[in-house]
């Protein structure tokens, strides 16, 4: 959902003044390490038409190098994109032309649609409460079968995560999710929190080929879990912190192996890479600054596309902004190939 500006934490505040009225004045300044500039191009171009989509366009995943999706919060909106010349715009086949709207799994409700990501399970969505009953936080992935004509998608499968997510209000929930493939982590290691060894797929029968990787925008943190496909039954293998404050959307990036987490206007668009290190564990990598032809948008999403569109030696990425400046809720920028 549309965010304030960036917040301020209090505690945070008062520590800091607490701490400096101890200090000498010679020692007052603290030392602070920059982030990195944007890897890619400085500019950025619109990806959409005018007016396209509204406010509340919140997540993007690539499923191939002509078809994204995106998901809109409210009312909760899957979108199948497809390229018209350098733009995206719904495609116009199977129903598709205005989106499709999102039921959970009972084919009730207004699922808050955060964040999508394309995978061989299924297009799967995070949500952060149900629209109907904004008030009380409900923490779910649903997944979704997007191959039929209809124009209401009801939930295939749904997991709800409240119960062992920490306890946020209604608006401070889930807003990223992304994909990992079991090959991926088995060959760097990954170790399971749980077991405290080596990541094995074979410990969560059912689970499919690959882990869900969830983003908490209240703590900035990343939760990885083994889905059961049937539905209902999960378990989570790991948690650790993304390097932001708070965390608006997640993306794989299959050909570095790193995992990107992205904030919106609450950190003046910052960014991260995490990779898996020698001891198993997700760690930050590197810290980015947003581009700096792109404004303080609240961008909520953010997709790169597969390697194999790399043309010069760069490939394209999307962001996703909640607030639809100027009538354009896509923004296209790029990231190198190597």
């Amino acid at each position: 959902m549309p965010r304030s500006p960036r917040r301020i934490r209090t505690g945070t505040v008062a520590a800091v003044a607490a701490a400096l009225l101890v200090l000498p004045t010679t020692t007052a300044t603290a030392s602070t390490t920059a982030n990195s500039p944007w890897p890619g191009s400085s500019s950025i171009t619109n990806a959409d038409g005018s007016n396209v989509f509204g406010g509340n366009l919140s997540g993007l995943s690539f499923e191939s190098p002509t078809v994204l999706w995106a998901v809109k919060n409210g009312p909760g909106t899957l979108y199948r994109l497809v390229r018209n010349g350098s733009k995206w715009q719904p495609d116009t086949a199977n129903g598709w032309s205005s989106g499709k709207s999102l039921r959970y799994a009972n084919g009730k409700g207004d699922p808050d649609a955060e964040a999508v990501v394309a995978t061989p399970d299924g297009v799967v969505a995070a949500t952060e409460r149900d629209g109907d009953n904004d008030k009380t936080s409900a923490l779910k992935v649903l997944r979704y079968d997007v191959s039929g004509s209809a124009k209401t998608l009801t939930a295939k499968a749904e997991w709800n995560l409240t119960a062992d997510l920490p306890k946020v209000s209604a608006n401070d929930g889930l807003e990223a999710v992304s994909w990992i493939p079991d090959s991926v982590l088995t060959a760097k290691g990954f170790v399971d929190e749980r077991t405290k060894a080596a990541y094995a797929p074979g410990n969560y029968p059912g689970h499919g080929s690959g882990l869900y990787f969830v983003g908490l925008e209240s703590n900035g943190m990343i939760y990885a879990y083994a889905l059961d496909q049937a539905g209902g039954k999960y378990t989570r293998v790991a948690s650790f912190a993304s390097g932001l404050e708070s965390i608006m959307d997640l993306e794989f990036d299959a050909s570095s192996g790193k995992l990107w987490a992205v904030c919106d206007d609450t950190c003046g668009g910052d960014s991260t890479t995490l990779a898996v290190s020698a001891q198993g564990k997700f760690a930050v990598t590197t810290t980015y600054d947003r581009p700096s032809g792109m404004p303080d948008y609240n961008n909520e999403g953010f997709a790169i596309a597969p390697a194999s569109t790399c043309a010069s030696g760069s490939k394209q990425v999307i962001w996703a902004d909640d607030g639809n400046e100027g009538g354009h809720a896509l923004r296209a920028g790029t990231l190198p190939c190597a």
